[in-house]
C-alpha cells in the first residue's frame, strides 16, 4: 500500500515538497517549457500499476497551471498508472460555478470535466468555493476543509469575546461552522451588494449582529483583491469592534490586495499555503500562514489505504 508516486507541477512546488517530506516520499516535478511556451511533461519514475497523486493548484497563471495538470494526468494514464488522484488545493475557475446571467459558461464544470476526461480517477480540493461542484463529474471528489489548519492558528491568538463574521450571506454556513469550532460568542453578517457585470466590485450596505467591544474574525474561502474583506473590516470597526482579524483558505492577494490590507482596519490575516505565496506576501507583517501540508498528507495516506477521510480531518 506504500507503493504510490507523488508528482507536482510548477504551481506550488514548496507545498508539494512539504507534503512529500511529511510522507517521507520523493516527489517528481516533470514539467519543462519549450522555447515557444508549450508545456513538456516527462515523468521519471515508473508508474505502471501504481497509485499516482498529482499535486497542482490551478492558481495564477491559471491556464498555464491547468494545462500542466491536464498533461501530467494524460502522461500518467498513458504510463499505465493504476489510479490517478488529482490533488488540487486551490481549484481555479471555482467561482464560475453557475449561470448568473445569459450567455456565460459554467467554467468550473468545464474545467472539472477536462480533468476527468484527461484520465483522473479522483479529485481532491481544499475549501472548494461551492460544494455542489463535486457533482460536476462522475468520479469521486473529496473536498477537505482548511479549518483543520486554520483553527489551531486562530486559537493561538487568544481572542476575547469572539464574534465570527461573514462578509456576505453566502458564507453564513462557513461562519456558523467556525463559530462552533472556536466556541464564539456569536455570529455577524455583513450585507453587501455586488454588480455581477463587474469583476471584484461590491459595496457594503449594513450588518446583522453586535460587535461593539468584541474581537471579530471575518472568515471567507478566499481573498483575491481584498476589496470585500477590507470593506467589511472597516465597516465592523466603525460599528465598535475592538479588533478585526480575517482568515481564508486561499490567499490570492491579487493586484492592490496588500496595499488595501495594510491601510485597513484589519489587524491580521491568517491564510493557508494552498497557493504559492509571493515573498512580499510572506514578509507582510499583517499576514500569517498556516500550512495545509499536514492535512493533505493525511488525506493522501488514507486515500491510498482506503481509510476514512472524515474520522478527524473534517474539523
Amino acid at each position: 500500500m506504500n507503493d504510490y508516486v507523488l508528482l507536482s507541477g510548477r504551481a506550488n512546488l514548496p507545498l508539494a515538497k512539504k507534503i512529500a517530506n511529511i510522507l517521507k516520499k520523493e516527489i517528481d516535478s516533470p514539467i519543462t517549457i519549450f522555447s515557444d511556451g508549450e508545456v513538456r511533461v516527462r515523468i521519471t519514475p515508473n508508474l505502471r500499476a501504481r497509485h499516482v497523486f498529482i499535486i497542482q493548484s490551478t492558481s495564477s497563471p491559471v491556464n498555464d497551471h491547468l494545462m500542466e495538470l491536464i498533461l501530467m494526468i494524460d502522461a500518467a494514464k498513458r504510463a499505465s498508472a493504476r489510479v490517478i488522484t488529482a490533488i488540487v488545493p486551490y481549484f481555479g475557475y471555482s467561482r464560475q460555478d453557475r449561470k448568473e446571467m445569459p450567455r456565460v459558461p459554467i467554467s468550473s464544470s468545464t474545467v472539472a470535466g477536462m480533468i476527468q476526461h484527461a484520465g483522473a480517477d479522483r479529485i481532491v480540493t481544499v475549501d472548494i468555493h461551492s460544494e455542489q461542484q463535486q457533482g460536476f463529474v462522475q468520479i469521486p471528489w473529496d473536498n477537505l476543509y482548511a479549518s483543520y489548519s486554520l483553527v489551531p492558528a486562530i486559537k493561538s491568538k487568544k481572542l476575547v469575546n469572539l464574534i465570527i463574521a461573514s462578509p456576505d450571506k453566502g458564507g453564513m454556513t462557513r461562519a456558523t461552522g467556525y463559530a462552533k469550532l472556536l466556541k464564539a460568542k456569536g455570529i455577524a453578517l455583513v450585507y453587501k451588494e455586488r454588480d455581477i457585470t463587474l469583476n471584484n466590485k461590491s459595496e457594503t450596505l449594513g450588518m446583522i449582529g453586535d460587535v461593539k467591544g468584541k474581537d471579530v474574525l471575518i472568515v471567507d474561502d478566499m481573498i483575491d483583491t481584498a476589496g470585500t474583506i477590507v470593506h467589511a473590516a472597516n465597516y465592523l470597526k466603525k460599528q465598535g469592534a475592538r479588533r478585526v482579524l480575517a482568515s481564508c483558505a486561499h490567499g490570492l492577494f491579487s493586484g492592490p490586495a496588500l496595499e488595501r490590507i495594510n491601510s485597513s482596519a484589519i489587524d491580521e490575516v491568517i491564510s493557508t499555503d494552498t497557493i504559492n505565496l509571493r515573498d512580499e506576501v510572506i514578509k507582510n507583517k499583517k499576514i500569517k500562514v498556516a500550512s495545509v501540508a499536514p492535512l493533505i498528507a493525511k488525506a493522501i495516506k488514507r486515500i491510498n489505504t482506503g481509510d476514512s477521510l472524515t474520522k478527524d480531518l473534517f474539523l
